[in-house]
């Protein structure tokens, strides 16, 4: 069974096809309708189970449109629909979608889910996004990274914030596409230690950021995160938001992203998301056509 679970679990030949695949699709889509189908249609006959236990925006209508493109249907499931594991197992849930639908795409909170469900389907799971890690996002900046600049193999990329389930995905990117990713932030948020060996930390945000090619950061605060957590956050991250400043220490061409939704002039002040460095809404497009190509590579097809 060909799940996408995480981009350490899938090796370097198939990542690059992903990403050849969906830059190709991309390309034979440019100037068509948003709506319009696919001039190929391997998703025909298709039905995919788009699982939602956190709520989104990008996911939910990348993963929806993509799949109408290539001319698959789709079922959208939310976590009160489904209630997985209260009630009814995972396992047994996967068991049951799997007697209905091709693909499973889900979104959930716990890596447990994931790997629950990917453990008992007999069809292709893709990790939506889980506590821990968030692949589909960093497959579509890759993607991102490589239109405007080139190759990432052997670039400087610098995370600022939080070493949360997105900054787990760059490194393990940094590992398969063999770039070099820096992690600046405050001793409590680093991030987890199982990926030690993947990254360097420099707490010093100006001495990260020089000679970068992209500066990243992601939200401060998670939209369950309780007041008291963001003011410590806050307070916390203050000195890493990504400015003016700190973006004149990178490289002169270097490139900002922000995975969305932002909080404006917290993370990241609006001149650089709306500035010469964001390719902030070229990454959020890239979804789209890098989870297309991991529809198919999952089927196939």
């Amino acid at each position: 069974m060909t799940h996408f679970l995480d981009i350490h679990t899938t090796s370097q030949p198939d990542l690059r096809q992903i990403i050849d695949s969906a830059r190709d699709m991309k390309t034979a889509r440019a100037g068509r309708p948003k709506g319009t189908r696919d001039d190929d249609q391997p998703l025909d006959g298709h039905m995919v189970a788009l699982i939602f236990e956190k709520p989104s925006t990008r996911t939910r209508v990348s993963f929806d449109v993509g799949v109408r493109q290539m001319g698959g249907q789709t079922m959208v499931l939310s976590g009160s629909d489904m209630q997985l594991g209260h009630g009814e197992t995972i396992a047994d849930t996967a068991r049951v979608l799997s007697r209905y639908v091709d693909l499973i795409m889900i979104r959930t909170f716990e890596e447990a889910t994931l790997l629950e469900m990917a453990e008992y389907a007999t069809v292709p799971v893709i990790n939506g996004l889980t506590n821990r890690t968030h692949p589909c996002q960093i497959m579509a900046d890759i993607m991102t990274f490589e239109e405007h600049r080139g190759p990432i193999r052997g670039k400087k990329v610098v995370w600022s914030g939080d070493g949360n389930n997105v900054f787990a995905s760059f490194a393990h990117a940094a590992k398969q596409f063999e770039f070099d990713l820096v992690f600046t932030g405050p001793e409590p948020l680093d991030p987890e230690r199982a990926l030690d060996g993947l990254y360097t930390t420099e707490r010093d945000p100006a001495r990260a950021v020089e000679g970068a090619d992209l500066v990243v950061t992601d939200t401060w605060v998670s939209m369950h995160d309780p007041q008291s957590a963001r003011e410590r956050r806050h307070n916390q991250l203050r000195g890493y938001q990504v400015n003016a400043d700190l973006m004149a220490q990178a490289k002169a061409d270097s490139l900002f992203m922000h995975c969305l939704p932002a909080h404006r002039d917290d993370e990241a002040t609006s001149e650089i998301m709306d500035g010469p460095h964001s390719v902030i809404f070229d990454e959020a497009e890239n979804r789209l056509h890098a989870q297309k190509a991991i529809m198919r590579w999952c089927l196939g097809v």
